[in-house]
């Protein structure tokens, strides 16, 4: 099983609000592709993977949408529009919930209104963390156990004292090399250093 967190700072919870902003200093966009690249293969999709989008940008509550694809059962579309419809979709369900509250989407697809740092609490218990950080092992001389979580930002970087709170929880970093890369660029590669072993 491969987990991954998106943490999107700058996406609405607000479902037109995000729709609004793909392509503006929000880059809503990358909810779409980071998804994109982690579920889907040349035909078909993966097994075993889940998704987490953490959206914070919020006058309440985070939304943190879980996409677990081994009980998908619509996964027809796979494109940018479609992506994003499916987190509006969660986004509108998740109206009035209370904090820390949880909602059905639809088939494999869940909100709740956690927090990135509740969220990692939870994860940390039966999952190895691996935060990206360009100072961090190389992914290639990193062992990896039977269900890695992979945690990722959007185009705002992670505060500082987040980065303390992960080290407490026993996240471990990893580096794909010394440029800075997209979210869903991560994805790929991780995929591809775990599809090797």
């Amino acid at each position: 099983m491969r987990t991954f967190v998106l943490r999107a700072r700058a996406a609405p919870t607000d479902s037109q609000k995000l729709l609004a902003s793909v392509g503006t200093a929000a880059h809503t966009e990358i909810l779409a592709h980071t998804l994109m690249n982690a579920i889907f293969v040349a035909q078909s999709h993966r097994a075993n993977v889940v998704v987490y989008l953490v959206l914070e940008s919020t006058q309440d509550f985070s939304r943190t949408i879980r996409f677990d694809v081994n009980a998908m059962h619509e996964l027809s579309g796979f494109h940018e529009q479609a992506l994003l419809g499916k987190v509006a979709k969660a986004l509108d369900i998740s109206k009035g919930m209370l904090k820390e509250a949880s909602r059905p989407v639809e088939t494999g697809v869940t909100v709740r209104t956690v927090s990135f740092e509740r969220l990692m609490q939870e994860l940390a218990e039966d999952h190895q963390l691996f935060v990206m950080d360009r100072n961090g092992t190389p992914i290639c001389a990193q062992a990896f156990a039977g269900r890695p979580c992979f945690l990722l930002t959007d185009h705002i970087p992670m505060p500082k004292k987040t980065f303390h709170s992960l080290d407490r929880l026993g996240a471990k970093k990893i580096t794909l090399g010394s440029k800075m890369l997209f979210a869903s660029q991560c994805v790929v590669l991780i995929h591809h250093e775990l599809d090797q072993r």
